[in-house]
C-alpha cells in the first residue's frame, strides 16, 4: 500500500464517484465464506466486474489505479448498523442543547473517522436529515454511505424522554429523539420521516441505559402505536428498528411487525424463537457497554446510567449465542456516544469473542447488508458495489490487522480510494 494518509483530513474532500480500480495479490474474504482465498478484485464504474486468481494489473487500462495487497486481506467494506453521528455527548442531551452548526461539524468528523476505519456504510438510528446526507454525497466531507432514520420516536417517559422524574420542563421535538404519543401522531411522524428521505424508522420500545426515569425491562408503546409505524414503513418498502432490551419488549415489538432489534441484551430462548419466526434481526452493540464500563465515569456518565450499564453488560454477551442457537441473523452495531467513538472496531473483537471471528466478519458485512436491504453491499462478488477494505495481513490468522486501528489499511468506496494508511 502507498504511504498512508486520511484523504478527507489532509486534503480537501472530494465527491466519491464511481471509479475504476484493481486490487491484486490478496487473500479474498467475500463476506460470506468461512475463510479467504487468493486472488484479486477488478472494479469498473464503481461495481465489481471480476474476482479471482486471474485478476492482474496487466489487463488494466493505463488510467486505472492498481493496489498491490501484498498478501494481505481484501474484504468488503464494513457496515455499522447502529451508529450515532450526532451523539457528541454520552447521554444524548448535549446534542439537543448545542447549536446545530457545531453538532453538524462534529458529526462530519465522526463519520470521516468511521470511514477511515473501514466502515463504508453506516446506519444512523437516531438522527440525520436530507441536508446533512446531501453534504456527504456532494463531497463536502468524506462520508460513508449514510442511511438515516431521522429522530427516533419515544413515548412520554420512555427511553428517548430526557427529562428526569423531577423535571417540569415541557419537552417538544428533538433532533436525536422526539416524544410522540398516540397512533395518529405516530403515523404523522413516520410519514414525515419518509418525506425527509429516511431509510427506516426507529422506535424506543423499552427502557435504556442512559434514560433517567424508565425501567429497563418494561415494554414501551402500545401494540396499536407500533403497528401504525410498521404498517406505514411496510408500504414504503422499509422497516422499523427498535431499541429493546428485555424479552417482553422484544416479543412485543416483533409480533407487531418490527424488523430489527437493537441491543437485545436480555434476550432469552423464547424471545429468540419468536424473532426467528418473524424474520427479525438482532443488532448487538457490545462496544458501547464495554466502553461505558471502562471509560464512562471519567467522561461524566451519570451514576444511574453506570448502574444500568452493569446490568446489561454481561447479558449482552450471552444474548448472541442465544440468538445464534435459534437461527436469528446477527448483525453488528457500535452505538458509541461522545468520545467513546474510537472503540468502534473493538466491537468486532468483542463480538468475535462470543460468536467466532468468521461470524463477526459476516455480521459486519453480508448480514448487515441483508438487514439494510442492500444485497449488493457487504460482499465481494461480480455485480456488487466496489466497497473494499484492504488490510496488511491475513484477517483470519491475525484479526488484529482489522480491529487495531493503528494497523495499515486502504478503504475503497465505489471504486474510489478514500483512505490509504
Amino acid at each position: 500500500m502507498e504511504s498512508g494518509r486520511l484523504v478527507g483530513l489532509s486534503t480537501a474532500p472530494a465527491k466519491i464517484s464511481d471509479g475504476d480500480l484493481v486490487v491484486i495479490n490478496g487473500m479474498i474474504f467475500d463476506g460470506v465464506s468461512d475463510g479467504s482465498v487468493p486472488g484479486g478484485v477488478r472494479i469498473r464504474d464503481g461495481r465489481i466486474v471480476e474476482v479471482g486468481p486471474r485478476v492482474t494489473a496487466a489487463d488494466d487500462p493505463a488510467d486505472g489505479r492498481v493496489i498491490d495487497a501484498a498478501g494481505g486481506t481484501i474484504m468488503p467494506g464494513l457496515i455499522d448498523a447502529h451508529l450515532h453521528a450526532f451523539a457528541i455527548g454520552l447521554t444524548g442531551e448535549l446534542q439537543e442543547v448545542t447549536p446545530r452548526t457545531y453538532v453538524g461539524v462534529k458529526a462530519t468528523r465522526r463519520l470521516s473517522a468511521a470511514l477511515a476505519r473501514g466502515f463504508t456504510t453506516v446506519r444512523d438510528v437516531a438522527g440525520g436529515d436530507p441536508a446533512f446526507a446531501r453534504a456527504g454525497v456532494e463531497g463536502l466531507y468524506w462520508s460513508p454511505r449514510y442511511l438515516y432514520t431521522g429522530a427516533a420516536l419515544s413515548q412520554t417517559g420512555g427511553h428517548g424522554d430526557r427529562r428526569g422524574p423531577e423535571s417540569e420542563h415541557c419537552l417538544h421535538g428533538g433532533h436525536g429523539c422526539e416524544v410522540v404519543d398516540g397512533p395518529d401522531d405516530v403515523r404523522r411522524a413516520v410519514r414525515d420521516r419518509f418525506r425527509q428521505g429516511a431509510h427506516a424508522i426507529k422506535l424506543m420500545t423499552s427502557g435504556g441505559v442512559v434514560s433517567p426515569s424508565d425501567p429497563l425491562r418494561v415494554p414501551q408503546y402500545s401494540a396499536e402505536e407500533i403497528r401504525v409505524a410498521t404498517e406505514e414503513a411496510g408500504r414504503r418498502g422499509s422497516y422499523v428498528a427498535v431499541h429493546a432490551y428485555s424479552p417482553e419488549a422484544i416479543i412485543h415489538s416483533v409480533t407487531n411487525g418490527c424488523r430489527t432489534v437493537e441491543h437485545g441484551n436480555l434476550l432469552d430462548a423464547e424471545a429468540a424463537m419468536i424473532m426467528k419466526q418473524h424474520g427479525a434481526f438482532l443488532v448487538p452493540t457490545l462496544a458501547a457497554y464495554e466502553a461505558m464500563r471502562t471509560r464512562g465515569a471519567e467522561l461524566g456518565l451519570p451514576l444511574v446510567a453506570q448502574q444500568k450499564n452493569q446490568q446489561v453488560l454481561d447479558a449482552g454477551r450471552d444474548s448472541i449465542p442465544t440468538a445464534r442457537a435459534a437461527g436469528v441473523p446477527i448483525g453488528f452495531g457500535s452505538d458509541l456516544m461522545g468520545d467513546l467513538q474510537d472503540d468502534q472496531l473493538n466491537g468486532l473483537r468483542l463480538q468475535a469473542d462470543v460468536d467466532g471471528w468468521p461470524n463477526a466478519l459476516r455480521s459486519a458485512t453480508s448480514v448487515n447488508a441483508a438487514l439494510i436491504q442492500r444485497d449488493d453491499l457487504g460482499r465481494i462478488a461480480v455485480g456488487a458495489v466496489g466497497d473494499l477494505l484492504v488490510l496488511s495481513g491475513d484477517v483470519f490468522e491475525a484479526p488484529e490487522v482489522l480491529y487495531d486501528e493503528s494497523r495499515p489499511r486502504t478503504v475503497i468506496r465505489s471504486g474510489t480510494v478514500c483512505f490509504d494508511g
